[in-house]
């Protein structure tokens, strides 16, 4: 009997965050002077931040 790769074995998880006003944090991709900026943006209030853990 086979084993599964280790690809099948692990699992996919998503991690929602949520801003304190209660909108949901997405990151974008800025491309701003030539260079890429990953920014987190609340959905709700549209206030922008470097990560998501920084909404705390």
């Amino acid at each position: 009997m086979g084993a599964a790769s280790k690809n099948s074995r692990t699992s996919v998880t998503t991690h929602k965050f949520f801003c304190p006003c209660g909108g949901e944090i997405v990151m974008k991709t800025l491309f701003e002077s030539g260079k890429l900026k990953n920014v987190a943006e609340c959905n709700k209030c549209k206030r922008t931040e470097r990560r998501p853990k920084d909404f705390k």
